[in-house]
């Protein structure tokens, strides 16, 4: 019982200093006013006819010993039971501080070493908001600094492993939501 206390409390406090140092880490997105999903960057696919561009990302302050960084949007609020991932790019380089517009887009830029991960419509890239007519939705743009280079992903990796392998190497994040209506 003494180790298990004790593991308990040594897992909490190493918890409470990385969630300090992740105090500064901060993500701007470029992706509409008020907090509200501009329709640029809808979807245009499930019924939607956004222009499905990718937003602008910019971060800083991430934690000291950032060897890397994931980027994930994600739908908490999609009628799945499980929420759905739009957008999932790892192994983004320590040295990488923002994404530029359309970078998640077809023949868009990314960092050499980043990858690109087939979201919940199974294919790689963003896949912009499209919630239900009539409802709103949240869209949770977080960027993970990660204590590792780099992920060890199989080829056909999914959002929920890339998300398991952030936060078991992660050293902090930081996110912005947007409101979705349609």
């Amino acid at each position: 019982m003494k180790f298990s206390l004790r593991f308990i409390l040594c897992s909490l406090l190493s918890l409470a200093a990385s969630l300090a140092q992740a105090g500064d880490f901060h993500l701007e997105v470029d992706a509409g006013v008020e907090g509200r999903l501009a329709p640029v960057h809808y979807a245009n696919s499930f019924g939607c006819s956004g222009g499905n561009l990718s937003p602008a990302l910019r971060w800083s302050g991430a934690p000291a010993g950032t060897r890397s960084f994931v980027v994930t949007l994600y739908d908490p609020d999609a009628p799945t039971g499980s929420g759905w991932w739009h957008w999932v790019i790892a192994n983004l380089p320590a040295d990488t501080d923002h994404l530029e517009a359309g970078a998640g887009n077809p023949g868009g830029l990314l960092p050499t070493g980043a990858r690109s991960i087939a979201g919940d419509n199974g294919e790689p890239g963003y896949l912009g908001a499209c919630p239900p007519a009539g409802t709103a939705h949240r869209y949770v743009f977080t960027v993970h600094a990660l204590k590792v280079e780099q992920l060890e992903l199989p080829p056909r990796a999914t959002p929920a492993l890339v998300g398991f392998y952030a936060w078991a190497h992660g050293l902090g994040q930081a996110s912005a939501t947007f409101l979705g209506v349609r």
